[in-house]
């Protein structure tokens, strides 16, 4: 494994709202963010990095990811855990931040909306639906 490892998303809202330094970084898009929701950590005094692993609406990989994250306040030895909408894109951020000499950057499983049910919705899991804090973008 490239990272540090896969957390639930329960976990990850523990680590980043309790003692200690970690940040919780959402790597979808600009969209996502205004559409969908976004994780709240504002009832803790912490705030959300917000920096987009694709950029929209090119969906291509983001030159200034590292960067931008570096900014948001990743560093070494500072504990990331990594957000997308369904734990697929985190994954790959997270090995970028690896690679980067930052973190230790953990993946949270199921992402911000979990994976698709029978009917295709996605119902089933991740930080909305397991009942984490969250607003509207």
């Amino acid at each position: 494994m490239s990272y540090a490892g896969d957390v639930t998303p329960s976990d990850a809202y523990a680590a980043v709202t309790g003692e200690g330094d970690a940040i919780l970084l959402d790597c979808r898009t600009t969209a996502e963010w205004a559409y969908v929701g976004v994780p709240d950590l504002s009832g803790h005094g912490r705030e959300v990095a917000f920096v987009e692993l694709q950029t929209f609406p090119a969906n291509e990989p983001n030159p200034r990811f590292t960067d931008q994250a570096r900014a948001a306040g990743v560093r070494p030895g500072r504990p990331v855990y990594v957000i997308c909408r369904s734990g697929v894109r985190s994954v790959a951020a997270a090995q970028v931040l690896t690679a980067a000499g930052l973190g230790p950057a953990y993946n949270v499983l199921d992402g911000f909306e979990g994976p698709h049910d029978r009917s295709g919705h996605r119902t089933l899991g991740g930080w909305k639906n397991d009942g984490l804090p969250w607003r509207q973008g």
